[in-house]
Order: C-alpha cells, then structure tokens, then sequence
C-alpha cells in the first residue's frame, strides 16, 4: 500500500470529506466515490460469477443495477468487514413477483475471505462474488471510513 494514502485519507477524514454517493460501473469494473459530485477515490472491483445483465433472482450469481443505500455494515462476516447494500428495491421485488422468483439478498460492498487478505488486487482476475461488489480489505478499511450509512449507491451497466 502506498505509504502516503493513509495521510491522504486521515486529512480528507478530518475535513469531512465523507462520500455522498457511490457509483459502480460493473462494465468497467470500477466503483467510484463522491462528494458533491467529485471523485473522493476510484477502486477496481470484482463482481458476480455473471456479472451482465440486472440480478433477477436469488443464486443467479449477478450484481444488482439499480439505485440503493448503504443501509447496514458488518465488522465481522465471512469478508473482511462488508457494507450492506438495501437490494432488493421495489421494482426489483416486483419484477421477481411477475416471474415468480425470489430476488436474493445480501448484497455487500466487501473485502476478501477472512483469512485470503494476502490474495490482494490479485482477486480482479476473475468476477468471483455470488453478487457482491468485492475490493481488498485495504480498501474496504478506507471505504469503511469514507462510506457512512444512508449513502446512495447507483449500480450501473457500463
């Protein structure tokens, strides 16, 4: 990790610059950060096993498009720290009501496995989430901070 980032981040912290809207472009693997509209930080991600197209149902291995909230975060789950996404939404609900499915759960912005921190940005290489958006948990320590509950989060297709 770059020795200067966590200066960086504790001055940005002690001026209040929290996000206030996150936006992931699951085409181009990244998830951006914002404040009043300027990019805070930019990190690559790792989506679902089946990463295009909208999540429709429960197991289909996909990433969500939509807009939601950070509504939850778990210190401790099976990731290194995870923030939990307000998927499903109301049209999410009432598309998998129209094709008598279940819509799934359980969306995070997470780290690593507990215990596979040493894999690092080695885990781009493949999409390997059930759903989740995954970054390293040195990332997901700097998103913890920077990332209150309540923000908005748009997940997009490009």
């Amino acid at each position: 990790m770059n020795r200067l980032l966590p200066l960086v981040l504790a001055i940005n912290l002690v001026q209040g610059a929290q996000a206030d809207r996150i936006v992931v472009n699951k085409g181009r693997r990244e998830m951006l950060l914002l404040k009043n509209g300027e990019v805070l930080r930019t990190y690559r991600v790792a989506l679902g096993q089946h990463p295009v197209g909208p999540k429709i149902q429960e197991g289909d291995m996909r990433t969500p498009e939509g807009t939601y909230r950070i509504d939850g975060r778990y210190a401790r789950s099976q990731f290194h720290k995870a923030l939990h996404i307000s998927y499903p939404n109301a049209s999410d609900r009432e598309r998998a009501r129209r094709l008598g499915v279940k819509p799934g759960s359980d969306i995070l912005i997470h780290g690593l496995p507990d215990g596979q921190g040493s894999v690092g940005k080695a885990h781009l290489q493949s999409d390997w989430t059930w759903g989740c958006i995954a970054v390293t948990d040195e990332e997901i320590e700097e998103i913890w901070q920077l990332v209150p509950n309540g923000t908005v989060i748009e997940i997009r297709p490009e």
